[in-house]
């Protein structure tokens, strides 16, 4: 009786072990325990139950082959448990996908708008024979004011209008210190626009930013007059916009030109037919830009002859023009990184 017992024991534990080897899920690792350990019909407790039947002798030493096979395999079963819940938490951090799904476009990205219409203006002068200079956004005073012809006492000089780091650095609040840096660094002929970035202290609006773009340009040479300005600007606006684009020169002032003019352009949206038109407020004109005739003392400044050379600057927003040229109403709308809104202007 014993030896059958034992025999029972042994083709028990093989058979567990080879349906052990196979088992890949709770459910199969379920019905396995049940099937060896289950009160009523597991095949180890059917052999406890035959525990009685046995001589006294060999009942002791049939239960310890019992117990011993019993906890043996609640420690595998244990075992292989938590070995199942360990696949089945990394399969779910890994990512599957059905290759079947059509592709998804890959978003490559494209210029921002400010950029575009950035380097819209360059290929204009670019193609005019200008060249493209740089210079640093954090400023000395000399450079962003003093060799401008821009006094101590003037107004752009006040702490509510320029961010300034210590009493002579700032960040400088347009681009005509590349003007003066290249006026000291090359002899005239000089042909040149300064674009980049420049800061203000304005409040945030629809139409002012403590940061936006400028770009500026600049011409020295001998006889170079206001008419050589004004056919240059025209040809600029024209080729933006319109070639029937309508233009006006009002006098104006700048400490570094002299003489200066406001340049505004023919509304493109009512063209003075509406009285309420949102982008020119009913007049029909549109401020562009400032220009002007370089002062003889910014060019005395640089160690430019002004009795022998002349010349002319002038200077426009960049995202004015593209609020213009693409009905933007709003100029934060470029700096809140609105895919939605970018989208709609990407090359």
């Amino acid at each position: 009786m014993l030896n059958e017992l034992e025999e029972k024991i042994s083709k028990i534990k093989t058979e567990f072990e080879k349906k052990l080897k196979i088992i890949k899920s709770e459910k199969d690792l379920s019905e396995l325990k049940d099937l060896l350990l289950s009160r009523k019909r597991g095949e180890i407790s059917l052999l406890l139950k035959k525990i009685p039947e046995l001589s006294e002798k060999e009942r002791p030493f049939a239960g310890k082959l019992l117990n011993e096979l019993r906890n043996s395999v609640e420690q595998e079963i244990k075992k292989a448990h938590q070995k199942i819940l360990e696949e089945i938490e990394a399969e779910k951090k890994i990512e599957y996908f059905d290759i079947t799904l059509p592709g998804r476009p890959f978003y490559t990205g494209s210029p921002h708008l400010i950029r575009l219409i950035e380097e819209e203006i360059e290929e204009i002068f670019l193609r005019m024979g200008y060249s493209i200079e740089e210079g640093p956004e954090i400023e000395s005073d000399w450079y962003n004011f003093e060799a401008l012809n821009i006094p101590k006492d003037h107004p752009a000089r006040d702490q509510q209008d320029t961010f300034y780091i210590d009493d002579e650095v700032l960040l400088r609040t347009h681009t005509s210190p590349v003007q003066i840096r290249v006026m000291e660094k090359r002899k005239p002929p000089i042909k040149s626009i300064m674009p980049g970035r420049v800061f203000r202290k304005d409040e945030a609006d629809a139409s002012h930013s403590p940061m936006f773009f400028q770009v500026e340009g600049l011409v020295i040479d001998k006889g170079i007059n206001f008419a050589h300005l004004k056919g240059t600007l025209e040809i600029l606006i024209k080729t933006l916009f319109s070639k029937n684009t309508e233009l006006r020169f009002r006098p104006s002032y700048f400490p570094f030109t002299e003489p200066s003019a406001e340049v505004d352009m023919r509304c493109p949206l009512c063209k003075e037919m509406d009285k309420e038109c949102r982008l020119c407020g009913g007049t029909g004109w549109i401020e562009i830009l400032g220009a002007g005739m370089v002062h003889p003392k910014v060019l005395e400044t640089c160690g430019i002859e002004w009795e022998v050379y002349t010349g002319f600057a002038f200077g426009l927003g960049v995202e004015r023009i593209a609020m213009i040229k693409l009905g933007v109403p709003d100029m934060r709308y470029f700096y809140e990184n609105d895919l939605r809104f970018i989208k709609q202007f990407e090359r």
